[in-house]
């Protein structure tokens, strides 16, 4: 039995989120700023604010009430819905500051509370601090004790603000008044907006009790929406009366105008005391489950593993509540958290955005396992994410900035870790979408030489023995696709096979290559590869550009698998394909990588595509130091001069790093010339005629020409491929 079936503490809808949320909406802000927000933008104005904040509360409402039907809601109520839509790297990156704000939220409900007993007993302000810290040290207490028994204690809190409501609503003008529908003051109609809103962002009080109810699908829902609907009537009736009774000047310059108002004022010092401590309980009870939940998922070190014990049937985070309480206790202790109070205000509603956000994407990617009860458009939770953002820059764009920059040095920190889960998550959904529609459209667009980019396929026998080959195939890689492959004997099972393709992932991965594995089974190898090269891929992405390691058989004087390899490049090639056959030198296979030489015979196929692959190789932080030669050949002295010059305008136009090195043969032979001049390169690029009836005899001639020199990758350009218009500047 898991832990949600041994629930048992019976928390109904209203009880269980309906209580803690409708007192964390109907907050502070009714009692001490409702007036001066009547005061200062009328009566229609303040319509219209409380409208669009609580729309904006509503479609947040809805996403969380999405993704509460789609699937079972554990302990960490916001953190849980998160991790498990967007992945644990963005759960964790915004459960961490929830669970931060929360946790000082508790100091500044218990400090807000202690104020405004002072204000009602000023004899007592010396001892505002131990008031604070007594109320905090009482809610912690009470939280201790029993999630059940803190639930309970707020419906005595909201028997208290609803007796402050109805003094209110029995109350008496406090002098003759003229209501105002609409008012301008110094204070600006988003400025005021931007005060009010906080006020309807309590509803993760019951969110973050998920993980005690006993049917959370069909208790976050009700309980929500209730809330956001029953505060949403309260905070259109009370300006109504707040516009009748007193003037809009009176109401902005005093804060505890609702006392003079009512059949009883006492009423109103408790309902903001009732605020203020339903407040400090929803945080004390609902940060020590978000921690819970983020140490069972190893968000944290493993030293703090015990934070996420639970105790008792209910399994209650009392090890973390004690954690929690003394955050809060030490924020008392500061006295004044108004430096980080608007960074808190804007951890809520980044938790508010990404929800809106996961629903959104959810019902977006419209994937077969989302299948919520309680079903919304994916453009309503979009709308409530940017209505977040927008609010978010209204209230405080510093703070929005310096909250942005926190979660996502932690995303990027999660991310590092490489947590793993045990669940899946929608972030393959959105690239698979993202992918469906990016090959569609690449389809549809007719072949751009401008937009071209080397697809890589590229063969080897293993990465360990093979890694000069991969390495230099991901240097090559410039926003493409690399695929590295393999062929395996036939007589390896399909396990064998899927075994070796998660090895090479794995190798791939921590040698910090983004790379796709294909292992094919044949016993045909130099068969197999061109009907892999023709079959490989989707739509418009297939390998471009094939890189293969050297025939080795001429040198054990195996003539027949040479001819095999050969006739294996010529089948690729008539595949239009690019082919790069790379001829190692084993001493030392990629030598330092400061020296490219291009032996270049023009613009045409081979000369432009080597240019280019010498470009995207220097692009590479490995070779980012290497110089790249151009090297040229001319037969007759008076050549020199006018090639040299016309090599400078060519590069001059093609905006590449080269040195141009322009070689007059008199009597040597190009072989001679390529001895002595290249023995120093790193790499070097020679262009290889197309594959013919003679290209065995033609390559073998080419692999003991160079069979002194370093590393050489021989280049046959695709047929008909203009690579010279990739290079070239229009104009």
């Amino acid at each position: 039995m898991n832990v949600n079936e041994q629930k048992s503490s019976g928390l109904s809808a209203f009880g269980g989120v309906y209580t803690p949320s409708i007192l964390t909406i109907l907050g502070v802000i009714m009692y001490l700023r409702f007036g001066w927000v009547v005061g200062n933008v009328g009566l229609l104005g303040t319509f219209i604010i409380v409208t669009l904040s609580n729309a904006i509360t509503f479609l947040t409402a809805l996403s969380v009430c999405a993704i509460a039907t789609d699937r079972v809601v554990k302990a960490g109520g916001a953190y849980y819905m998160i991790s498990r839509s967007l992945g644990i790297e963005t759960g964790g990156a915004v459960g961490i500051p929830l669970y931060i704000a929360q946790a000082l939220s508790v100091a500044l409900y218990t400090l807000g509370f202690a104020e405004s007993v002072t204000q009602i007993v000023p004899a007592w302000a010396e001892y505002q601090l131990y008031i604070a810290l007594a109320i905090t040290i009482g809610v912690g207490v009470l939280a201790l004790t029993s999630a059940e028994i803190a639930i309970k204690a707020q419906y005595f809190i909201m028997g208290a603000i609803a007796l402050s409501l109805v003094s209110f609503f029995l109350g008496q003008p406090v002098e003759e008044t003229q209501m105002e529908l609409w008012r301008s003051t110094d204070q600006s109609f988003w400025q005021v907006f931007a005060v009010f809103f906080p006020a309807v962002t309590g509803i993760m009080a019951g969110v973050n009790m998920s993980g005690d109810l006993k049917d959370p699908s069909k208790a976050l829902p009700i309980g929500t929406l209730a809330a956001v609907g029953t505060g949403y009537v309260i905070y259109m009736i009370i300006p109504i009366f707040l516009g009748f009774r007193a003037d809009a000047q009176t109401l902005i310059d005093e804060p505890f105008i609702m006392a003079r108002m009512s059949f009883w004022g006492g009423a109103i010092a408790l309902g903001v005391w009732g605020a203020t401590l339903s407040s400090a309980i929803g945080s004390i009870l609902g940060a020590p489950r978000v921690l819970q939940a983020l140490v069972r998922d190893n968000i944290f070190p493993k030293s703090l593993s015990f934070l996420g014990q639970g105790a008792g049937k209910n399994d209650e985070p009392r090890l973390g509540t004690a954690v929690t309480l003394g955050i809060a206790v030490a924020a008392v202790c500061l006295g004044d958290l108004n430096l980080i109070a608007p960074i808190l205000t804007m951890f809520f509603l980044t938790t508010y955005l990404v929800l809106n956000a996961s629903a959104g994407i959810e019902s977006f990617l419209d994937s077969p396992s989302f299948r919520p009860t309680f079903k919304i458009h994916w453009s309503l939770s979009v709308t409530g994410a940017l209505g977040c953002l927008g609010v978010m820059f209204l209230i405080n764009a510093i703070a929005t900035i310096v909250a942005a920059i926190i979660v996502l040095g932690i995303y990027l920190y999660l991310q590092r870790q490489e947590l793993q889960v045990t669940w899946g998550d929608s972030r393959r959904g959105m690239w698979m979408a993202l992918l469906r529609t990016g090959i569609y459209q690449v389809e549809e667009e007719i072949p751009d030489p401008k937009n071209w980019r080397p697809h890589i396929l590229t063969f080897f026998h293993s990465p360990q023995k093979n890694w000069s080959l991969v390495k230099l195939a991901d240097s090559f890689n410039h926003k493409g696709f690399l695929t590295v492959a393999s062929v395996i004997p036939e007589r390896r099972d399909y396990q064998s096979k899927q075994n070796l393709e998660n090895t090479v992932k794995e190798y791939l991965t921590k040698n910090e290559v983004q790379g796709l594995v294909k292992i094919v089974r044949s016993d045909d190898t130099f068969g197999i590869v061109p009907k892999l090269v023709e079959s490989y891929g989707i739509g418009a992405l297939t390998p471009n550009t094939i890189i293969l390691g050297s025939s080795t058989a001429w040198l054990r004087d195996d003539w027949q698998g040479h001819q095999d390899y050969c006739q294996m490049v010529s089948q690729i090639h008539q595949l239009n394909r690019n082919i790069l056959i790379l001829k190692q030198n084993p001493t030392n296979p990629l030598g330092k990588h400061r020296r490219i030489d291009v032996w270049w015979g023009g613009m045409q196929a081979n000369g432009s595509l080597m240019i280019l692959l010498a470009y995207l190789l220097k692009n590479d932080w490995h070779w980012s130091r290497a110089n790249i030669y151009l090297k040229l050949v001319v037969g007759n002295p008076n050549a020199l001069e006018p090639t040299k010059n016309n090599i400078r305008e060519l590069i001059q136009k093609l905006n590449i790093e080269l040195i141009p090195e322009v070689i007059v043969s008199e009597e040597s032979s190009f072989d001679d010339i390529l001895q002595e001049n290249s023995r120093g390169a790193d790499l070097i690029f020679l262009g290889l005629a197309p594959a013919d009836e003679n290209f065995a005899e033609y390559y073998h001639s080419w692999l003991k020409r160079t069979e002194n020199l370093p590393t050489v990758a021989f280049v046959m350009a695709a047929n008909d491929f203009p690579f010279e218009e990739v290079l070239q500047k229009e104009g």
